[in-house]
């Protein structure tokens, strides 16, 4: 059976907008994805709460993308879905689009060694919403941010495109919550492991 990596942040995880606490594996679009996969892939989740994907992240080694991918990558998948990006957008940062591009493009550099036959998966971050302010998050992210990830898309599309990679734009399918206008309701998640299935199913058959 083939593995897939699915390498995130909050959203990944399965954060839950509103009271901060986890979706449950038949909600969260990793869980959602394994029920679709069944007797197809394996399912590895490896998504963690105020995740970044480029920037050394103060909490620690977990919540830095770059510094424990490699971890997971010793579970050797034969597919990698990077969605990961948004919290590289915290003011704490101040990341420029150049950082951004080269940040995914040495994610991606990181799968390719390690798993040199792995197919990657990039996907865009959420566009987050002016309902952020409402809330807790809004000491973390400014108005920058929110124009920043307006444009992150296109950027990580590009980065996909110089390494050869699958790209998805998850905001062509999906919205925020109104509750804080970053993570997902529950039909998102069901649409977001939808999306993947069957991007993992074309990949599979034209391999």
């Amino acid at each position: 059976m083939k593995k897939v990596l699915c390498f995130g942040d909050s959203n990944t995880y399965g954060f839950i907008p509103g009271n901060g606490q986890r979706y449950d594996e038949n909600t969260r679009w990793t869980g959602v994805l394994q029920r679709l996969s069944e007797g197809k892939f394996e399912i590895i989740e490896a998504g963690c709460n105020n995740r970044t994907g480029f920037f050394d992240n103060p909490a620690g080694m977990k919540e830095t993308g770059y510094k424990i991918l490699p971890l997971y990558l010793s579970k050797k998948p034969d597919f990698v879905i990077l969605a990961i990006g948004i919290n590289d957008l915290q003011t704490i940062y101040n990341a420029s689009f150049y950082e951004l591009k080269s940040g995914m493009e040495k994610l991606i550099d990181i799968v390719r060694d390690t798993c040199p036959d792995a197919k990657i998966i990039v996907a865009s971050p959420p566009v987050i919403t002016n309902a952020l302010f409402n809330g807790y998050f809004s000491s973390m992210f400014d108005k920058n941010s929110i124009e920043k990830s307006k444009q992150i898309g296109t950027i990580f599309k590009k980065a996909a495109k110089s390494k050869n990679c699958t790209f998805v734009d998850l905001n062509d399918y999906i919205e925020v919550s109104e509750k804080d206008g970053l993570h997902y309701e529950p039909e998102a998640h069901k649409e977001i492991a939808v999306v993947f299935f069957q991007i993992l199913e074309n990949l599979t058959i034209y391999s």
